[in-house]
């Protein structure tokens, strides 16, 4: 039984997971979705509540955020990192966060003044680590627009900081970096059957996420021009290497970062290669 993020980590979710393999079908008033694995079902709720059905065994794995973990205190097993939002693959960070007009330059000088947050738990337990006594207010949503007329200061989510900005506030900490977690039930994860298929779907999401970064290169090229070819492109130093008919050339193809691609053609063209092909990746796995 799998637990699936219901919100803004939905449709990503679901792109990664057909990368993977698996086609999960629902409709936008079902939270039962159709997966095209007979040992896999599912069900979408929020991603706030995902760790807490997985500790609790509803779920034997599910995805949902690392920071909505250490809010729910839940008990579970990290499998991996997935390193992937709704806009980006990054992390994404909660920060503190005061008007740009306000004196306050520090966590401290917020003694006895009211925050609002959606992680209310995590907020709460910050500050009393620090030992500054605040008034941790929950908020439903557009927590921004909160200060200065009804809170001091808010603690809220950002991947890029655009939106802080945007809003006039000035960060003055940040409370903890998060991601998109796999995780497990204990239980579950001490069934050998069901460890072996949760390791699975770990593997190969790892790889389809690892691929978004990755294309396929490959090309002819003299065989007199590979030892200068290794030399200028030290990517492609472990390259899969193909005898041609021809006894002078050979075929080269590697795995490559995307971002760099448009740097290595010209000089794979420069070097002689030819007929260089570069093509999409569905997943890498190491």
């Amino acid at each position: 039984m799998l637990g699936l993020p219901k919100g803004s980590l939905e449709e990503s979710t679901l792109s990664l997971f057909a990368k993977a393999g698996w086609k999960i079908s629902t409709s936008s008033r079902s939270y039962k979705p159709s997966i095209n694995d007979p040992e896999l079902d599912g069900r979408f709720i929020r991603g706030q509540e995902v760790s807490r059905y997985v500790e609790h065994g509803f779920f034997d794995c599910g995805l949902c955020g690392h920071d909505w973990v250490l809010e729910n205190e839940s008990d579970v097993v990290e499998v991996c990192d997935l390193v992937y939002s709704r806009g980006s693959n990054q992390k994404s960070r909660w920060v503190l966060c005061v008007p740009e007009s306000s004196a306050i330059k520090k966590p401290e000088q917020l003694a006895g003044k009211r925050v609002a947050t959606e992680l209310v738990g995590t907020v709460r337990r910050y500050f009393e680590k620090k030992g500054v006594p605040v008034d941790v207010e929950f908020s439903w949503g557009a927590t921004e627009v909160k200060v200065p007329d009804l809170v001091d200061a808010i603690v809220d989510l950002t991947e890029t900081g655009n939106s802080i900005k945007a809003n006039k506030l000035r960060i003055i900490d940040t409370l903890l970096e998060t991601n998109t977690k796999f995780i497990a039930n204990r239980k579950s994860w001490a069934n050998p059957a069901k460890r072996k298929k949760i390791e699975t779907i770990a593997l190969l999401l790892r790889g389809a996420l690892e691929a978004e970064s990755k294309v396929g290169l490959k090309m002819n090229l003299p065989k007199a021009s590979l030892k200068a070819v290794v030399k200028a492109l030290p990517a492609l130093r472990n390259p899969t290497i193909s005898q041609l008919s021809s006894p002078k050339w050979i075929a080269l193809e590697t795995i490559i970062d995307e971002s760099v691609v448009r740097e290595i053609i010209p000089q794979l063209k420069a070097l002689g290669a030819e007929g260089i092909v570069e093509y999409p990746l569905n997943k890498v796995v190491y």
